[in-house]
């Protein structure tokens, strides 16, 4: 099989492609022809060696897949060759063929195509566990969504949008806010162009957005947080601008906030099974259309740099996939 292999920490482009043995399951694992894998923020940061785990080298990148069964280990009767299914792993995605063990994957729902199934267990994952799990956002809440047109952000979205709250959408282009639009969001900001505190504040009439969601970092995390409404909750999902803030403690204090930390990765392996009962939440809002994945771009195998070089340069609106 041909794999995606990261030999050093370091530049993006310095992945290989190797052909490597044919993958043969353990007992307890499963063995899926990769259909499609996601990419994702996380990705480029473990090819560079700045992501809170780091794998050992050489590795395959890649953490979320669909497929369907090549052959099962010993003891596994969950699954038969030939079932398309879900995968997430820490590693190996982005390969012809993945290996993971059976409590992380999960049956295809039926009629779901193999790119949308590759495109949610990540970003619907990360995004539930901060909108709902950690962030605890009620009916007729408002949530500010940073980096709205990335994977997260649309997720975050329209997960606002099922539990029944009113969402601000802030990104960085027109043309970006016009797909958060398209995706439920009822208030759009320009940060590029507009003062983000004075248009929350002309967009909540002066009280400020219960939930924030930060997949941003950077220059946006503190005028958001001087923003927030009493008892708010500020969402630390990531730092795709680069720079990790340093916020004043006394912004919280004044107004009551939280500043909440958000790690998906860990919750599904401390929580797996709160997890599970998250993702079947979601599929159920799937089959009644209130989350429509968006997969922008599919990359051929050969392109994976490319893929997550764009990921990295954030030029990226909603999911991109590799096709292996």
């Amino acid at each position: 099989m041909k794999a995606v292999r990261c030999k050093d920490w370091g530049p993006i482009d310095s992945l290989v492609i190797e052909d490597l043995p044919d993958l043969v399951p353990a007992a307890g694992e499963v063995v899926v022809d990769v259909k499609a894998a996601g990419v994702n923020f996380p990705d480029v940061l473990t090819v560079q060696g700045k992501y809170q785990v780091r794998p050992e080298l050489p590795f395959t990148p890649g953490n979320e897949f669909a497929g369907t069964v090549r052959a099962v280990g010993p003891g596994v009767t969950a699954f038969a060759p030939g079932q398309g299914v879900i995968g997430f792993t820490r590693t190996g995605a982005f390969a012809e063929q993945a290996i993971a063990p059976v409590e992380a994957l999960m049956p295809m729902p039926p009629g779901m195509d193999f790119d949308t199934a590759a495109a949610i267990t990540l970003t619907y994952g990360t995004s539930h566990h901060a909108v709902v799990d950690r962030g605890a956002l009620q009916a007729g809440e408002t949530m500010l969504v940073l980096g709205a047109a990335g994977g997260v952000g649309l997720a975050a979205i329209e997960i606002g949008k099922a539990l029944g709250a009113r969402v601000i959408a802030a990104a960085s282009s027109d043309a970006k806010l016009a797909i958060c639009r398209a995706h439920g969001a009822d208030v759009v900001i320009n940060y590029e162009k507009e003062d983000l505190r004075q248009a929350l504040k002309a967009a909540t009439n002066g009280r400020g957005p219960d939930v924030i969601y930060d997949p941003v970092g950077g220059p946006y995390s503190e005028p958001a947080l001087r923003s927030i409404a009493w008892r708010g909750r500020h969402l630390v999902v990531g730092f795709a601008a680069g720079e990790i803030p340093k916020l004043p403690w006394n912004l919280m204090l004044l107004k009551g906030a939280s500043v909440v930390g958000v790690f998906w990765g860990d919750f599904v392996r401390r929580e797996p099974a709160a997890n599970l009962a998250a993702m079947r939440q979601m599929l159920g809002w799937m089959a009644e259309g209130k989350l429509k994945p968006l997969v922008s771009a599919r990359y051929p195998l050969a392109d994976t740099a490319r893929a997550l070089n764009d990921m990295a340069a954030r030029k990226v609106m909603g999911k991109v996939v590799i096709n292996p």
